[in-house]
């Protein structure tokens, strides 16, 4: 069936009915009993670092912040001052919302 249905096929075609309501009710499914959240400031950071190949040491010195509180940003038991906050969103390119959590 698939095989017949394509990108260009019409929504009128019998032949996209099925697969286009399939494929509406497991989004709906998915969405009620796996809804996709916002990741943690935690996970973002260690991706980040992770991405630019920097370590916490250096972080700490990016960031002016302490070697011990940057563990304490990655192990989620602190969370930054706005100051800090503010830095990490530029410094790292770290979506605002993200560092917010809002």
């Amino acid at each position: 069936m698939l095989k017949v249905v394509g990108n260009e096929t019409s929504e009128s075609d019998k032949n996209f009915v099925e697969p286009d309501l399939l494929s509406d009710l497991v989004a709906d499914y998915e969405e009620k009993h796996f809804p996709v959240q916002s990741p943690a400031l935690h996970e973002v950071i260690k991706l980040r670092m992770f991405e630019m190949n920097i370590t916490q040491a250096k972080l700490s010195e990016i960031l002016s912040v302490s070697p011990s509180r940057i563990s304490e940003y990655l192990t989620g038991k602190s969370e930054p001052a706005l100051k800090i906050a503010r830095d990490i969103s530029k410094k790292l390119k770290i979506d605002a919302s993200i560092v917010l959590g809002v």
